[in-house]
């Protein structure tokens, strides 16, 4: 990955900063889809607490700093379900024992998240600096000036994957991507949703502006039973 980047399954550590990133749990899916009548059981959350405390465990040497969440904590876009209320204060008591502090990135799916911060007094931000890191949620493209500042940029929000085949049977796999954006180094990060795998890289259109480019050369890390480089994308078409 890089010299201070580790990823760590769905996470990504900042290792000097010991600052550890995680990106689009999207709390309450399963309750929207419900809602739409696409019946699903309600397992996300036991499953990402099991996979968290995984995660922490393999760092468990680290004294964490910060937690910093890319945006998308919850899923609904123009309000708090009784789901995303429950569940996500939850995890929100459950990482504050792992850190010092939570910080929450901004994502799309964020509108409305405020109380939910203010009940467990986490601060909210557009985009975070961890040294020449920025991190954001990548919906969309930050100024320039703060674009400047950075180094490498770590975003979330496409919640990629891709699909592989052995014989007739094909599964999609989470992964991260590494790359650039206009000379900066470049990571995005899948997603912690686990009620669905992600967005096919090789197959399906790509909503992040950050990626509206050639990513054949592009690295793809894929988070199975452990960390896989797979190389270039060019090389997976």
């Amino acid at each position: 990955m890089e010299p201070n980047l580790k990823i760590v399954d769905l996470g990504l550590l900042i290792k000097g900063k010991r600052i550890l990133i995680f990106s689009d749990f999207h709390i309450g899916y399963e309750e929207s889809l419900n809602k739409q009548g696409i019946l699903v059981p309600r397992f996300q959350f036991k499953d990402v607490v099991k996979r968290l405390g995984k995660i922490f465990f393999e760092l468990k040497k680290i004294k964490i700093n910060k937690i910093i969440i890319n945006g998308d904590i919850k899923h609904e876009f123009g309000r708090i379900s009784e789901q995303e209320w429950r569940e996500t204060l939850r995890l929100l008591d459950f990482l504050t024992k792992f850190c010092d502090e939570i910080i929450l990135v901004k994502g799309n799916h964020d509108t409305i998240i405020g109380p939910i911060a203010k009940k467990k007094n986490i601060k909210i931000v557009e985009y975070y600096f961890a040294g020449d890191v920025l991190i954001t949620h990548g919906h969309k493209i930050p100024e320039k000036e703060l674009l400047k500042k950075a180094k490498t940029i770590v975003i979330g929000h496409e919640h990629p994957a891709i699909s592989l085949k052995e014989d007739v049977r094909i599964e999609k796999f989470k992964c991260f991507l590494k790359g650039k954006y206009k000379r900066k180094k470049l990571i995005v990060m899948p997603s912690f949703c686990l009620a669905t795998e992600g967005t096919d890289i090789l197959k399906e259109k790509l909503i992040s502006p950050f990626l509206d480019h050639d990513l054949r050369n592009f690295e793809v890390f894929v988070v199975a039973d452990k960390v896989y480089d797979f190389g270039k994308v060019k090389n997976l078409l």
